[in-house]
């Protein structure tokens, strides 16, 4: 079974050093332009991992994730549509 990941947002100053972060989880995206790289951790290890990261020098801010904690089950109120399209 796959283990609980969470997700973090960490802005940085120097995005060659970013390459670094992939020690501490699975790296990915980095922006070059932005200066920001997205990256997963475990979720039992997710506090640990986020001082770790915080202490380092080119690490300017970090945001967590909250993708799991949106819902993402939609249901209409009105009719569909798509049927009064049909043939």
């Amino acid at each position: 079974m796959l283990a609980e990941r969470t997700g973090f947002i960490i802005w940085v100053s120097d995005v060659k050093a970013a390459r670094n972060l992939e020690k501490y989880g699975s790296v990915h995206y980095i922006s070059r332009r932005m200066h920001y790289v997205v990256m997963y951790v475990n979720a039992d290890r997710a506090e640990e991992t986020m001082k770790n990261i915080r202490r380092l020098s080119y690490v300017r801010k970090i945001e967590r994730s909250y993708r799991n904690e949106i819902k993402t089950e939609y249901n209409s109120k009105g009719p569909d549509k798509a049927k009064f399209y049909g043939p």
